[in-house]
């Protein structure tokens, strides 16, 4: 009978890679508590309707990436692409948005049928931070400064650069697209396949089309910013003056704009040129109408998000993650003959109440003294506990150092804890 694969474009992550998935996610988790951020938690199955509200109905992520179904009730469920419109759902469901400011985060997978490629799956997982209720460009800045701050705790810095624009109000992209649509449509022949598409579903995509000829054409084009409402221009001129002050570095890239549908006024992206075509690594904006666009009541909003398969395939290519993020046991807790079984457990378990924040592996499965060595060296320990009958009749341990050439030494059981403290501190 065949073996039963992972479906393509999901992928496990075995327990090898699990410590380097907690360190970036407790780097993150930690950084937006300083910021007093919350999390939340929403399902990963959503109606259909919500993502083709906010998504926009002719996106490439409603028309040709959704993992879409219908239950056994005939409702058209989708599997979320995105984390926005589900924590904007949730957020008006419960009341959280009544007359109030938020600052929300949440963790999760999310789900799009397109080619896998390194950096790139069908289900891959996100950190999403959303902020409601608070219109100025302060907090654009806040978030800008929040994830310059956590680029600096992953050593990521010198490699990360932020780039941002305004593309306006809904009524200045409708102004810029109809001119940026009449003037390439005397170019049609010449654009790209994908730019062509996009002309008349979604044309301010074709912006920032990597396609060299589409980028010539777009030289002589209509520029975005000569469209602005005066709002929009007020707010982009303070949010650079604010990221001036802290001290933040950027560029302004008249051309960038986000593909969802929702997004007005700021947008930003975080690009690396560590991982080549795979560049952006965080991505966000202002999507001031999405709230009212789904239902509920007027509400301000932005956030940005960030993809982690991306972030720690960046982090492992700039070898960035330190050494102590492996995963490995501290101690391994040897029990050599039968009798030695339960003194070593409860030994092990003395030895965890007496130093919470060492990893303390126990030998169960019993075995000579030359395997239980093996097992103790591949768990990565820096010391052997050794327990045999000799041991417990004169109330000592055998302790083995296991990455050094140092001799194993008798220590008496009771004063374990104090000298393992010292050698591990």
């Amino acid at each position: 009978m065949a073996k039963i694969q992972a479906i393509r474009g999901m992928n496990d992550i075995l327990p090898e890679q699990s410590p380097v998935w907690q360190y970036v996610e407790s780097t993150v988790r930690r950084v937006l508590a300083q910021y007093g951020y919350q999390e939340i938690r929403m399902p990963v199955v959503e109606q259909t309707e919500l993502f083709k509200r906010s998504i926009g109905e002719v996106t490439d992520i409603v028309e040709k990436e959704m993992y879409t179904f219908e239950d056994r009730n005939g409702d058209s469920l989708t599997l979320r692409p995105e984390g926005t419109a589900g924590c904007v759902r949730a957020a008006e469901q419960h009341g959280l948005l009544f007359n109030q400011t938020r600052r929300l985060w949440y963790t999760g997978p999310m789900f799009r049928h397109e080619r896998p490629q390194k950096g790139r799956y069908r289900q891959f997982h996100q950190i999403g931070v959303e902020c409601f209720g608070m219109a100025g460009p302060d907090i654009d800045a806040e978030l800008l400064i929040l994830t310059a701050r956590l680029w600096r705790e992953l050593g990521l810095a010198d490699h990360t650069r932020l780039e941002i624009n305004s593309i306006g109000s809904a009524e200045s992209r409708r102004n810029f697209r109809a001119a940026l649509v009449a003037y390439l449509s005397d170019f049609v022949d010449e654009l790209d396949e994908d730019s062509k598409r996009r002309l008349d579903s979604n044309p301010l995509r074709i912006l920032d089309s990597k396609n060299a000829r589409t980028q010539e054409i777009l030289q002589q084009a209509p520029k975005l910013d000569d469209y602005l409402d005066d709002e929009s221009r007020e707010h982009f001129q303070s949010l650079t003056g604010l990221l001036d002050a802290a001290g933040i570095r950027y560029s302004i890239n008249p051309r960038l704009v986000r593909g969802l549908d929702y997004y007005g006024k700021t947008v930003f992206e975080w690009i690396t040129d560590s991982l080549g075509a795979q560049g952006t690594v965080c991505a966000g904006g202002r999507y001031d109408g999405l709230v009212e666009q789904l239902g509920g009541k007027p509400t301000v909003a932005v956030g940005f998000a960030m993809g982690l398969e991306r972030l720690i395939l960046l982090l492992e290519t700039l070898e960035l993650i330190p050494l102590s993020v492996n995963g490995d046991a501290d101690v391994y807790v040897t029990a050599m003959g039968e009798k030695a079984t339960g003194p070593a457990l409860e030994l092990a378990e003395k030895l965890r109440n007496d130093l919470p924040d060492v990893t303390i592996v126990g030998h169960c499965g019993g075995g000579s003294f030359k395997s239980q060595m093996k097992k103790a060296d591949r768990s990565g320990a820096s010391y052997a506990v050794i327990l045999g009958e000799n041991e417990l009749a004169s109330g000592t341990v055998g302790l083995k150092p296991l990455r050094s050439s140092d001799d194993q030494q008798e220590v008496i059981t009771t004063e374990l804890s104090s000298v393992l403290r010292g050698l591990l501190a």
